[in-house]
């Protein structure tokens, strides 16, 4: 059986792998936070896509292919 582990003892934990000289007293929690998320755009693929698109490369090249496409048409109507 599992141990649930409390706030508590992760804490503890966590002050145990804690080095000394580690000081983030003067830390601002999500400082960055915005930022980083700001030009992110994160979409999740169902298995069966992430199969055939297994990086960011392969489902952009796509996409753009796609967009080609759609465009050549666009033009035509």
């Amino acid at each position: 059986m599992k141990e649930k582990l409390t706030n508590q003892t992760t804490l503890e934990q966590d002050d145990a792998d804690m080095l000394d000289e580690y000081d983030f007293s003067g830390g601002v929690r999500g400082k960055y936070a915005e930022k980083y998320h700001a030009d992110k755009n994160l979409i999740r693929l169902d298995p069966d896509v992430a199969k055939i698109f297994p990086d960011a490369k392969t489902v952009n090249d796509a996409l753009r292919a796609l967009a080609r496409i759609i465009a050549v048409h666009q033009n035509t109507d």
